[in-house]
Order: C-alpha cells, then sequence, then structure tokens
C-alpha cells in the first residue's frame, strides 16, 4: 500500500473532477489518498482531508498535482523538506513543469507504483527573510525564484548584493529577482534573463528594470551564498515563487544558498527540454 497525496487547482472544476476520480480508484487499489483541507473542501473530499502543515506531507510516497505550474510550486512548499516525488497532470495553462495530460492521469499513477517511471531532479533555493529591528524572520524552500521589489508606493529601491560574504553593488531597480534554472522560465524570463536548462544547477542573479548601466543578468555557481539587503528608506516586498511573503524596510536581509535537497518529478522517458521550449512557445520548424 502506498500513501498519495492530492493537490487540486481550486479554480479548475476539471481538476476536481478527476480528483474525485484517482482518489476513488486508488482507495480501492487498497492505498492511502490524503487531501490538503482547502483543496479537499472545495473538490468534494472531505473525508480524506488533512491540515496543510506535516501532517500532509508525513510518509507520502507521491504528489499529484492536477492543475499547472502553480500547482507544483505548491507541492514544493507543502512537503517542505521531504523528497516526495511529484507527478504534475496538466489542468493549467503553460505547463512547463507538468508531465502528463489529464487523460493520462491515472495510468501514469499506475506507472509510478509499479516503479516504471524515472526522477528528473531540480535545484531549490534556501532562502531565510530577516527584516530590521529584530521581528522574527521566516524561512523557504523555493522552486523558481526569490523576488525583492518595489511596493506600490514607490518608484525604485536600493539593493545592496553581497556575493560569498563581500559585497558587490548596490542596485538601483524596480527589483532583484533570484531564480534557480527552473524560474529561468519564468518571472526572470519576463524581464530578459536567459534560459537555463532546468536539470542544471546555478542561481541567476537578474535586476528588474535597473536605473543604472549595468543592467545584465549574471549567473552562478549553486554553492554561492548570494545575499540580498534593502539599502534605504523606501520599502520594498519580497515574494517567493509568485506568492507575496511579507513587506521590508531598510536594513532588512534575504539570505539565499542551494538548498540540500531537491525538488524530485516524476518523468516518463526522454523530454528534452529544447522541444518543450519549442512546444510551448509555437516555434515553427522553417
Amino acid at each position: 500500500m502506498s500513501a498519495v497525496g492530492l493537490i487540486v487547482h481550486l479554480g479548475r472544476e476539471s481538476a476536481a473532477v478527476q480528483a474525485r476520480e484517482l482518489a476513488d480508484w486508488l482507495q480501492g487499489e487498497g492505498h492511502d489518498v490524503r487531501v490538503p483541507d482547502g483543496d479537499a473542501e472545495l473538490a468534494g473530499l472531505t473525508g480524506l482531508a488533512v491540515p496543510e502543515t506535516s501532517a500532509f506531507a508525513e510518509g507520502l510516497d507521491l504528489v499529484v498535482t492536477l492543475g499547472g505550474d502553480g500547482s507544483i510550486l505548491r507541492a514544493v512548499e507543502l512537503i517542505g523538506t521531504a523528497s516526495t516525488p511529484i507527478l504534475g497532470v496538466d489542468h493549467g495553462q503553460l505547463g512547463y513543469l507538468t508531465e502528463v495530460q489529464p487523460g493520462e492521469a491515472a495510468a501514469a499513477v499506475a506507472r509510478f507504483l509499479v516503479g516504471d517511471h524515472s526522477i528528473d531532479e531540480r535545484m531549490l533555493l534556501d532562502v531565510t527573510i530577516e527584516p530590521a529591528g529584530g521581528e522574527r524572520s521566516q524561512h523557504f524552500i523555493v522552486l523558481n525564484e526569490v523576488v525583492v521589489e518595489r511596493s506600490g508606493e514607490v518608484n525604485t529601491i536600493r539593493l545592496r548584493v553581497d556575493i560569498d560574504g563581500e559585497f558587490f553593488t548596490t542596485y538601483t531597480a524596480d527589483g532583484l529577482i533570484l531564480a534557480t534554472p527552473t524560474g529561468s522560465t519564468a518571472y526572470a524570463f519576463s524581464v530578459r534573463g536567459p534560459i537555463i536548462a532546468p536539470t542544471h544547477r546555478a542561481m541567476l542573479l537578474t535586476p528588474v528594470s535597473p536605473h543604472m548601466l549595468f543592467d545584465r543578468s549574471m549567473v552562478f555557481d549553486p554553492s554561492t551564498a548570494i545575499t540580498l539587503a534593502v539599502d534605504g528608506h523606501r520599502p520594498a516586498t519580497v515574494s517567493v515563487d509568485g506568492r507575496k511573503i511579507t513587506d521590508v524596510g531598510d536594513g532588512a536581509i534575504i539570505r539565499c544558498v542551494a538548498a540540500r535537497q531537491s525538488a524530485r518529478l516524476v518523468s516518463f522517458g526522454a523530454r528534452r527540454f529544447h522541444h518543450v521550449v519549442k512546444a510551448k512557445f509555437g516555434l515553427n520548424d522553417r
């Protein structure tokens, strides 16, 4: 018997329907199924609900996400430091990270349960947010990126960057993005950062609308420790994987290193990244 967690896109009725079908099938095969309580309520699976805490991730053999890339980001957040494999079923829009289409979901889960699969290891960031003034720090495991950017009421912010404990420079910009290779096709891509193959290990630092001559992205070795510090009275907003975390002021520090663990995405056969990029952007053969 295996323990399978289901994460359901809350805005997709098709995802809720498939979650109920998968849950019935898995339970009929004798497997344990659990669903985060918010998802369970909206998907009609309240009998399988567990709190969105360690109770969800503990002892899971597989997490199946029924949604898009955002659902996979949420899975990474919920499983935390666990090494649980994630199988993405595409009920979303772009779907860089999802592996199978809805019609293939049950067969894909069955293949996983008998060991007929491979695992793509994706680098994660270990991020600590330390507000100024002795406020409590916050810690996150991040698949795509951490973003420090101006809040709505200011024009630009100043962000000091230290690399391996040494001062590099202070950016005057709308913000800075520190991304993994997986995250290079997320926010960093929209501000013309480079695309990095997602199984590579590196850290990508990209400025957002810099008000300075130096406006290039930089790619660092994964062993690098990068620190971003708010320098000045203008407040900044910190987000991780597209989710706003907090507003911070002068002296706040965001510490970033590669996480010890990786995200483990279930795969079935070769899925060459440049083929994914070509398909998602409709690149032609001429």
